[in-house]
């Protein structure tokens, strides 16, 4: 189905392809990995025509059709399942044909295409999708730009994977999900018929859903059978025989360099030390194995603290009094690893923030102890970050009171050892980032850490080491996540937020799968007929809209403005801590910099107000909605 031949390609001066060759079968399912930035989402773009190489060939079959999620999310007027649909294009074009046919020949010929491509049970293919990924029958009628990136983003990949192409190509598709569907995705595709090349972090997926792995490394691309933990066992088991027979090389060299000198200017040893340079010649050095260094994660351990760190007594959380989880019985002991698991919107951040101390409850009791230290990494965290500040300078205004060796010994935990301490933040790659954050919020060694999707922006190495270290950490862990092979290897519970409220789970992650399986069996799509379309229709559709956007266009307006008056005080923010990172302005009137701090010190307060009030008027309009 596809051959690349001796690929070479350069980008701004630097290779990223060259002699890279690789043969895709009809019907076969790699996946593509690599460390960041080595080419693999360029690889994509050069195989769907969007660059060009600068040497060799990429050969696709005649009338092969490609798929890919666009880069854009969808934002128009039309419904999730109407932009669904759309994506069956000869369905699409058949129907409008099908309206104004006249001749007896061509509606026939209308209706047998339509027939041998199912167009009929159409809709109902496309609910299951979005079901799949997280729309409920509601939600699947409502207009796409009524929905966040995230959440359109979704419905690209639905669309993606309903017009069922023949080559489908998915450059890391969980970023998007929750556990849920994410493990829906997987299932999903183990059943794809067609022929799939999957960019991806997420070691549950490479090892479910791909029977080969396609590694891009030093500018090629090498191809291993099995999944991603056979291809990972392979690999060390090659650069072990490497490295041996590297050894033995070189040790045979110099016997033989040994021999050349003793012997070369010897007339009865001349020819054979003539030889034996011959075959120094010949002999093609063994490529050594030079590895990258692999990122280390090292959590302080904190001082033991008796249990239970925190108890939820009959507790109920929310926003501006209206709960959004109810009958909260929860114990939290130091020794404790959980993950939370529910679909996107029951409230995972919701308990998460009430446990971080950003919420407080409506009702109930919270009972944490007076020694309790705890290390809360959010999802956009990554926002509060200042471009012009270094990982230094970032712990420097945590640990004022910290000599500098060791605030250079905690970032070293975290891999910013050396000069990467002095890179500034907006150099830095969304993994490295992360490792900031989480370096940041375990400079007082907390005994609790609650971390909301932690492994967004890191590859299948750093979130090795992340469970590593997190396993031997020796304080209490609380994990959102959508990375199956995680939550396996970190938690040793399960918390499920459904339905207004956290219970214990009974069972492990592969009993949650099952659980979500029945109940998809038990409650499918109600959605499944076929779309109807007539005029009565329409206008009832229409008027469900409008009384949605009416009831929800007063919270949407007051989101906005929040979003606007952030950016503002944002912008101000940088600002004035650039000029107050410019040694003048110290040299200068006392008056001045004193005006330029307290200003800088109201910003940061109405900033935390205003943002407060965004995060609170966002999870009334997802409860709205």
């Amino acid at each position: 189905m596809l051959h690349i031949n001796n690929l070479i390609y350069r980008i701004g001066g630097r290779t990223l392809f060259d002699g890279a060759t690789l043969h895709v079968p009809l019907g076969h399912k790699f996946g593509l990995v690599g460390r960041n930035g080595t080419g693999k989402t360029t690889l994509f773009r050069l195989i769907l025509d969007e660059a060009t190489p600068d040497g060799g060939t990429l050969k696709l079959r005649k009338g092969i059709t490609i798929g890919t999620v666009a880069q854009e999310a969808p934002n128009g007027h039309e419904s999730l399942l109407e932009h669904v649909l759309a994506a069956d294009t000869e369905r699409t074009e058949l129907l409008i044909r099908a309206e104004a046919a006249a001749d007896a020949h061509e509606i026939a010929f209308i209706h047998t295409r339509l027939a041998d491509i199912d167009a009929e049970t159409a809709p109902a293919r496309a609910a299951r999708i979005l079901a799949g990924l997280g729309f409920n029958e509601h939600e699947q009628s409502r207009p796409c730009q009524e929905f966040s990136g995230g959440w359109r983003m979704r419905v690209a990949l639905a669309a993606t994977l309903f017009a069922t192409p023949d080559l489908l190509l998915l450059d890391e598709p969980t970023n998007h999900l929750d556990l849920e569907a994410t493990l829906w995705l997987e299932s999903y595709l183990t059943s794809w018929q067609g022929t799939l090349i999957v960019i991806s972090h997420d070691r549950t997926l490479l090892n479910t859903v791909v029977k080969e792995i396609v590694h891009l490394e030093t500018l090629k691309l090498t191809r291993y059978n099995g999944g991603y933990d056979t291809f990972e066992r392979t690999r060390r088991e090659r650069h072990e025989l490497n490295a041996k027979l590297r050894s033995k090389q070189q040790a045979q060299r110099r016997h033989i360099e040994a021999f050349v000198k003793r012997f070369r200017y010897k007339a009865s040893k001349a020819s054979q030390a003539q030889s034996r340079l011959k075959l120094l010649e010949k002999m093609a050095p063994i490529a050594s194995v030079v590895e990258q260094r692999t990122v280390a994660f090292d959590f302080p351990n904190p001082n033991p603290l008796s249990s239970p760190l925190v108890a939820l007594d009959n507790a109920e959380a929310g926003y501006e009094e209206e709960p959004v989880l109810k009958n909260l019985d929860l114990r939290i002991n130091m020794d404790d690893r959980i993950a939370l698991v529910g679909a996107n919107g029951n409230g995972k951040t919701t308990l998460i923030k009430l446990l971080a101390g950003q919420l407080k409850p409506l009702s109930g009791r919270l009972v944490k102890s007076s020694k309790l230290k705890i290390g809360y990494f959010a999802q956009h965290q990554g926002e509060e970050l200042i471009p012009a500040e270094t990982p230094y300078q970032h712990l420097a205004k945590l640990m004022p009171m910290t000599v500098e060796v060791k605030i250079r010994a905690h970032l070293a935990r975290f891999g910013f050892a050396g000069e990467k301490a002095g890179v500034k933040a907006g150099d830095l790659s969304g993994g490295e980032k992360a490792r900031l954050l989480l370096a940041m919020n375990s400079t007082e060694a907390p005994h609790l850490l609650l971390l909301d999707e932690p492994t967004n922006h890191l590859d299948v190495d750093a979130r090795e080491a992340l469970v590593q270290a997190l396993n031997t950490y020796e304080g209490a862990v609380i994990l959102v996540s959508h990375d199956a092979h995680m939550i396996n290897l970190v938690s040793d519970q399960l918390w499920n937020v459904e339905n207004g409220t956290c219970i214990p789970f009974d069972g492990n992650l592969e009993d949650y799968r099952q659980q979500l399986v029945e109940q998809r069996r038990k409650e499918p799509p109600k959605n499944q007929g076929k779309l109807s379309t007539t005029p009565g229709n329409r206008k009832e559709v229409r008027r469900e809209r409008a009384q949605q956007r009416a009831t929800t266009a007063e919270l949407r307006k007051a989101v906005q403005e929040k979003e606007k008056q952030m950016e503002h005080l944002i912008a101000e923010r940088i600002s004035l801590e650039s000029h107050l990172a410019d040694p003048k302005v110290y040299e200068g009137p006392t008056k001045e910099l004193m005006e330029l701090q307290i200003r800088h010190g109201e910003i940061k307060a109405e900033l935390n107000k205003t943002e407060e009030a965004w995060l609170k008027l966002g999870e009334r309009l997802e409860i709205t909605e």
